[in-house]
């Protein structure tokens, strides 16, 4: 399988995408910002949007996107969401005032987009891929996911903050790629808390759960001015973690994430 990273930042600056991720040129994981690095073909081909959750950083090229391409396309693009997401795009984007309502044009029968609600814990059999709807802890619905692979699972954790239940379902996959959240510094952990992400010192804690050292881990979401001072603050605990601790087993493997890798999973 493979993945094209279109956008991991969390929050727009030059250079900046926000999060999108591109599996096997037909699927996207998010719909952030980095999709307007896709030509037009590439977009027009892209029939499944799987969304983790209603922030703006992960929907905001959706509906512009949907909007250069649905007049060439022959069927609607099939967005998948929990209920609450797909609640809060009918009511804030698609509503007819910020953007048409795509679900009624240019008709109900044949409409632009169509929404496919999700269930946390199921798998679902979609453009030849396995995806599996992971539990997130964030201040709206969320979800992470999945994504099988033929080395084993990429798995992106969306945005959340501790979450025991991530990584009961996690560890039960064979996961050759974890993408996880680490959207600030922990000089900034209060509003880390206050908004439900992650910082260096609750990214390791919650890595000493991940029963898979041999995973490859990246973080994603940094925010532009603060994702050297992450980085800088990650490799601090490492050095500090001593007999084995969960931050030493993976002082070699943490890295940064960044628009335009590609990987085969």
């Amino acid at each position: 399988m493979k993945v094209r990273v279109l956008g991991c930042s969390g929050a727009i600056a030059k250079n900046c995408r926000t999060t999108s991720f591109l599996l096997e040129k037909t699927v996207l994981i998010d719909a952030g910002t980095g999709v307007g690095d896709l030509t037009l073909d590439e977009m027009c081909i892209i029939d499944h949007v799987f969304l983790t959750h209603s922030h703006l950083d992960h929907i905001a090229a959706l509906p512009l996107m949907l909007d250069a391409v649905s007049s060439l396309r022959r069927t609607p693009v099939e967005i998948h969401a929990l209920p609450e997401t797909i609640e809060a795009l009918r009511s804030h984007i698609f509503n007819d005032i910020v953007w048409p309502n795509f679900e009624c044009i240019p008709s109900s029968d044949q409409p632009f987009l169509r929404f496919s609600p999700l269930e946390q814990g199921k798998q679902y059999e979609v453009a030849g891929l396995t995806v599996e709807v992971l539990s997130a802890v964030h201040t709206v619905a969320a979800v992470g996911y999945a994504v099988k692979g033929d080395a084993g699972w990429w798995v992106f954790s969306g945005d959340t903050e501790r979450n025991p239940i991530f990584w009961e379902q996690v560890n039960r996959l064979p996961v050759a790629m974890l993408i996880i959240e680490t959207a600030f510094s922990d000089s900034e952990s209060a509003l880390a808390r206050r908004s439900l992400h992650l910082s260096p010192r609750t990214l390791l804690a919650e890595l000493s759960s991940f029963n898979q050292p041999n995973g490859q881990v990246y973080i994603t979401h940094t925010k532009p001015a603060q994702t050297d001072v992450i980085m800088r603050e990650i490799l601090e605990l490492q050095a500090q973690a001593v007999g084995g601790s969960a931050q030493e087993k993976f002082s070699s493997s943490i890295h940064w994430l960044q628009a335009g890798q590609e990987f085969t999973v």
